[in-house]
C-alpha cells in the first residue's frame, strides 16, 4: 500500500454561496493529491509523458459526508492499495483540520500509449518507484 497526504487551504473563490466548497473542485483536490503523491515516488506527469505514457483518467466516484468552508486547511489523503497493471486505481479521503473525514473519492486511470494512444502495461520504471516506497497493508 502507498499513502500519500498533501494539505490544501480553501480559496474563497472555492466556495459556493452557501459557503461551502462547491463539489466540483473536488476532483481538481483529488488532482492535487495525486500529482503530489507521484512527486514523492520521484515521478511527475510531465516525466512520465516525456518518457511516453499519459494516465487519464476511466472513471471517477465522490461521497460528500460535511462540508468544508472558506479557509479551511484540508488534509487529501491519497492512497494506492493494489499494484497497478495497465490501470492504476487511487482512493482519496479528504479531512478538515479536526481530522474530520469530509469527503471521500476513487479515480482510476489507465496507462497509454502517447504515440499510439492505446493502453499500454504500468512502465518498469514506474512499478520501480512504487516498489521502493510500498508498505504492507496493516489494516
Amino acid at each position: 500500500m502507498y499513502v500519500s497526504k498533501t494539505n490544501i487551504r480553501v480559496r474563497y473563490a472555492e466556495t459556493d454561496k452557501m459557503g461551502y466548497v462547491y463539489y466540483g473542485n473536488y476532483p481538481a483536490y483529488f488532482e492535487v493529491g495525486r500529482a503530489e503523491a507521484m512527486r514523492e515516488l520521484g515521478l511527475t506527469y510531465r516525466q512520465m509523458e516525456n518518457k511516453g505514457v499519459m494516465m487519464p483518467i476511466a472513471s471517477m466516484s465522490l461521497k460528500y459526508i460535511k462540508p468544508a468552508y472558506y479557509d479551511d486547511l484540508l488534509t487529501v489523503k491519497t492512497i494506492v492499495r493494489d499494484f497497478p497493471s495497465s490501470r492504476m486505481h487511487f482512493y482519496y479521503e479528504v479531512y478538515n483540520d479536526k481530522d474530520e473525514i469530509l469527503t471521500k473519492g476513487e479515480t482510476i486511470l489507465a496507462f497509454v500509449n502517447i504515440e499510439t494512444r492505446k493502453p499500454c502495461p504500468a512502465p518498469d520504471w514506474f512499478l520501480d518507484a512504487l516498489k521502493q516506497q510500498w508498505e504492507p497493508d496493516t489494516a
